[in-house]
């Protein structure tokens, strides 16, 4: 029994476990369980809970003793009595099945509606009436008090059938242009339908008039969720009087209150698959939504996550058995899966042994294995030389190739290639002439980028590598073998600028360090010139010369700091020389600037403060326009506030208005009155 837990919640799959193949005949399938235990020990609970391709949908008589499924291929129909845990019978139909309603209490009265526009009745000995509808169906409802059966599909219209009367009805005609879904509340019987435009509409049966109108493309689209298209509805469910919980094809579950407009909760699920079942789970107050993909429990209240689940293959149908913790669901395989979930209600009373069950029998997750059949390829036969036993009863086709017996396989293997010990043993011979070849000295390979660097790089590893194994410690992953410094070691544009200022501050020893690693390199690539048989070390220098160099320089490095300090002043003396020689022969050439229509140039510097104030709020420019005296700020009587603006003059204002104030002082110094004029004259005339 595989068992997976999601927030602690253990989740029992009783379905999963070792399959074995279908062309088994019983005789086999029975000596492989007395052999095998882990096949003995698998839980089946109902015996061949399966179609024999796929199965689409799947759901539970009122009174829990029938499950019904239907699936392909061919069409059929699969009745299980789970109180006998096995099937009770089997129907084959004329063509697929879309849905399917149970009428009745048990499995006496059915109605399925087809893919061919087909409705067909059946009763408890099979197939009783058959009829049509002028356009093909997608969903279908049944209205108990009136015996009315509710079709939508790809039509505005909405078909009703009286099984009393035994005649099609006046459909009820709708704004939409298709339906996907519809569903009819148990309590109050209202009619809702859901529509490839994203609307619910919702009708009164009694009056055959429409009540009301939800857009729920509008409400599925939040600021969390992303959408390609126009979402529409894909699933609709009422839960007692007032709730009402919408699927729509982007993966977006509304739940709605009926008294208002607007969604009580919208929950995505993220995959943008379209939601192809929802169940309401009223004992925790949970909503069970599921797509494609993805199974999800959640609080119809907060939204919060309770557990989920994702099964191996495709979902195309949940149904929830009343009252109980058991989950089933149609798959794109020919299993249907039967899970148990102890948290959300007790085993049904016909399985009450699986409480007891589920704690002792807890299996691992295994994968579907055939462990005395062997999957080949047509080459592979091809290899052994069996491609003369295709068509035979020794080979079972299966996908892109064939099952086989695994003895079979193995005989024919040692007699396909007898020499398998030779080849083992020249393999195992080349693998220590190898590890010999390792030991010896190797020429290093330096990298194109950053030789030095690496070369560097190369002996700190080596000297960390004595001291590790002198302490007994784990080697630390090397730099040039790291994948993320790779591109440091072959990119040139990480290439280290030994010129730069940073560079020889921060190294004050490098000028002779390098000169040894230079050496070094061009030991290394002499090595590396030569031909590959003749083996010569790459260092030419004993250890105890270089011991006796590296102390020498550890003693004069302050004088070799200094020594950088000086050559980076006479470098920067040279530079700015260029620069002023530079700057004496380049010219001066006239620059234009376009001013804005309506403004004025005053001055760069204007232009600057300007620009400073425009990055100021709105309160620091008031509080400043209250200083310079151009805005005014009273309280009234009424308890506002007043502001008065005043407009700033321009500076080309200013000085006019300037000017003029000095023109006209000039000119009322030099006026003078008239009696002085006149004066004047006679005084001027007894001079002459």
């Amino acid at each position: 029994m595989q068992v997976s837990s999601l927030n602690e919640v253990k989740i029992y799959s009783l379905s999963a476990g070792r399959s074995l193949p279908e062309w088994l005949s019983d005789r086999k399938k029975r000596a492989l369980q007395k052999k095998d235990v882990d096949i003995r020990r698998r839980i089946e609970l109902i015996q061949d809970f399966e179609m024999p391709t796929v199965s689409t949908k799947i759901k539970v008589s009122r009174d829990g003793q029938y499950i019904m499924a239907v699936g392909t291929y061919k069409p059929r129909i699969r009745c299980f009595d789970a109180y006998q845990l096995s099937q009770k019978f089997e129907r084959c139909l004329d063509s697929e099945v879309v849905t399917f309603e149970i009428l009745s209490d048990d499995y006496s009265k059915v109605v399925f509606l087809q893919c061919g526009r087909f409705v067909e009745f059946h009763s408890q000995h099979g197939h009783y009436y058959k009829t049509r509808i002028p356009k093909f169906g997608r969903d279908f409802s049944y209205h108990y008090p009136s015996c009315d059966l509710y079709f939508v599909g790809a039509s505005s219209e909405v078909y009703r059938l009286n099984l009393e009367q035994g005649r099609f009805l006046n459909s009820l005609q709708t704004d939409a242009s298709e339906s996907n879904v519809c569903d009819i509340n148990p309590v109050h019987f209202l009619f809702a339908m859901g529509t490839a435009e994203g609307k619910v509409e919702c009708w009164d049966p009694r009056t055959r008039n429409r009540v009301g109108l939800l857009d729920c493309a509008l409400s599925s689209v939040t600021a969390d969720t992303e959408i390609e298209g126009l979402p529409s509805i894909s699933a609709l469910k009422f839960d007692g009087a007032l709730n009402m919980a919408v699927g729509t094809s982007t993966g977006q579950v509304l739940l709605y209150d009926l008294r208002s407009g607007n969604p009580l909760i919208v929950k995505d699920h993220h995959y943008g698959l379209p939601i192809k079942s929802i169940q309401f789970q009223r004992q925790l107050d949970l909503i069970i939504s599921a797509d494609s993909r993805i199974i999800k429990m959640w609080n119809k209240d907060t939204g919060k996550i309770f557990t989920s689940m994702e099964p191996e293959y495709d979902i195309n149908d949940v149904c929830l058995y009343p009252n109980s913790g058991m989950l089933m669901t149609a798959n794109e395989a020919p299993k249907m899966n039967i899970y148990y979930i102890p948290v959300l209600g007790p085993a049904p009373k016909w399985c009450s042994f699986l409480d007891s069950l589920t704690e002792e029998l807890e299996e691992n997750p295994e994968s579907t294995v055939y462990d005395d059949y062997k999957f080949v390829t047509r080459k592979d036969l091809e290899n052994l030389g069996l491609a003369h036993l295709i068509g035979s009863s020794l080979l079972r086709a299966y996908m892109h190739g064939f099952f086989m017996d695994i003895r079979l396989y193995h005989k024919a293997k040692m007699m396909a290639n007898p020499f398998a010990y030779e080849e083992y043993r020249r393999e195992k011979i080349r693998q220590k002439i190898e590890e010999t070849r390792a030991q010896r000295v190797q020429l290093k390979k330096l990298p194109k980028v950053n030789k030095e660097l690496a070369l560097k790089l190369i002996e700190e590893e080596g000297e960390e590598q004595q001291v590790t194994r002198k302490r007994k410690q784990k080697n630390l992953p090397s730099l040039l073998k790291d994948d993320r410094f790779k591109v440091m070691f072959e990119n040139p544009d990480f290439q280290v600028d030994e010129q730069s200022e940073e560079f020889r501050l921060l190294n004050p020893l490098v000028s002779k360090i390098s000169e040894k690693r230079k050496r070094k390199l061009k030991m290394l690539e002499e090595l590396e010139a030569q031909e590959r048989e003749e083996e010569e070390e790459p260092e030419g220098k004993a250890s105890d010369a270089e011991s006796s160099e590296s102390s020498d320089d550890e003693k004069g490095w302050v004088e070799e700091v200094r020594k950088q300090h000086k050559l980076l002043r006479q470098e920067e003396k040279v530079k700015r020389q260029e620069r002023l020689k530079e700057d004496q022969q380049t010219l001066l050439k006239p620059q234009f600037f376009e001013i804005k229509e309506g403004e004025e140039f005053r001055s760069f510097k204007d232009s600057a403060k300007k620009q400073k104030l425009m990055k100021k709020t709105l309160g620091d420019r008031l509080k400043l326009e209250e200083k310079l005296g151009t805005l005014n700020v009273s309280d009234t009587t009424v308890g506002s506030k007043q502001a008065t603006f005043k407009l700033k003059k321009s500076e080309l204002q200013r000085k006019q208005q300037e000017a003029e104030k000095q023109h006209r002082q000039e000119r009322k110094t030099l006026r003078r009155p008239a009696s002085h004029l006149k004066s004047k004259r006679g005084r001027g005339r007894l001079f002459h």
